[in-house]
């Protein structure tokens, strides 16, 4: 005869009215003593917001935010807030990755960090980033802020920041933007591990050192938007999240691919694309001995040749169609 389960007792646990999402087999936090899945698990399984194919349109720098979120491991960007930055909030600054996964952290200082590159609990990455800055602006000096549900009408980024504000990234060799008191500049972080760095400890210590172990070398090149180029073992690659409707890209991509002029150079070549948050990322297999300096001018002549693809409104060729169902063969869906 199994056991009867054993209710809960005491205060619900719950701070501000909202229920926290947790396991499904685990004690429902209201209190009730009931699983989580046969109490308010219920609700929240129904509350699914509808997928948001482009969670980035409309922002400044919507590539950049793709690309931040898909492709670079350690970046920052300065976010500009619409209403400004409440006292006591130096400022706001957008990371790939936080310390432990945090998905954000109000500093000592009461400056706020905002990971990117975190598991969100519904279909709209905007709304459910904004709902953790929100957060994280009102969280008390010193705390991360914590997963949650989103409500499902709660504000996007594109209702808190800035339309007009820059959003322009800075590609780090490594996580030490992580601490404080880090100069860049300072001792380049040693691939595969290395000392602590002065200013972390602890956890953050020991996180940092695995981020750093783990990083790709990235660069973002200067000369064209969206574009990175990074550094992987036996190759290299560049990836260029670009904001052109899909099938016109892919037309415009296989007419340069049929007249042998998709590639960036010597040894490169367009091996194909992926989709990421609703838009189209190229991406050419580089030789190990190309480094980002040397595609900054062939990527900004490749810009030119797509510019004047686009321009033609031809039907494709036969060698043209066999092109694009190439590239269309060898396209992934990221998100």
């Amino acid at each position: 005869m199994a056991k009867k389960r054993p209710q809960t007792k005491g205060k619900p646990h719950v701070t501000d009215g909202t229920i926290p999402v947790v396991g499904a087999r685990e004690p429902c936090p209201c209190g009730s003593g009931r699983r989580y899945k046969a109490c308010h698990g219920r609700a929240a399984a129904h509350a699914v917001t509808e997928l948001v194919q482009r969670p980035f349109e409309s922002l400044v720098g919507e590539g950049d935010w793709v690309a931040l979120r898909e492709l670079v491991p350690a970046a920052t960007v300065e976010l500009t807030l619409k209403d400004g930055l409440p006292d006591g909030v130096p400022s706001v600054t957008l990371a790939t990755v936080l310390p432990m996964a945090w998905p954000a952290l109000r500093r000592d200082d009461g400056s706020v960090l905002l990971g990117l590159q975190n598991d969100t609990s519904s279909g709209d990455l905007s709304r459910d980033l904004a709902d953790t800055l929100l957060r994280a602006l009102e969280a008390e000096p010193g705390n991360p802020v914590q997963a949650r549900r989103a409500p499902v009408n709660g504000p996007r980024l594109q209702d808190v920041l800035d339309p007009e504000g820059a959003f322009e990234p800075v590609v780090h060799t490594g996580f030490e933007f992580w601490v404080p008191d880090f100069q860049e500049g300072g001792e380049a972080p040693q691939k595969g591990g290395g000392g602590r760095r002065e200013g972390a400890s602890g956890e953050v210590a020991a996180s940092l050192e695995r981020a750093n172990a783990a990083a790709i070398p990235t660069v973002k090149l200067a000369g064209v938007d969206s574009a990175y180029w990074c550094e992987t073992p036996g190759k290299n690659h560049l990836r260029w999240v670009m904001p052109h409707a899909e099938e016109k890209l892919l037309d415009a991509l296989a007419r340069l691919h049929a007249a042998g002029t998709s590639s960036l150079g010597e040894g490169t070549r367009l091996v194909g694309s992926f989709r990421a948050h609703g838009l189209t990322v190229p991406v050419w297999d580089l030789p190990s001995s190309v480094k980002a300096d040397d595609v900054e001018k062939p990527a900004a002549e490749f810009a030119e040749r797509l510019a004047a693809a686009f321009a033609t409104d031809a039907p494709l060729t036969a060698d043209e169609r066999r092109a694009r169902g190439g590239l269309t063969n060898r396209q992934v869906t990221l998100s």
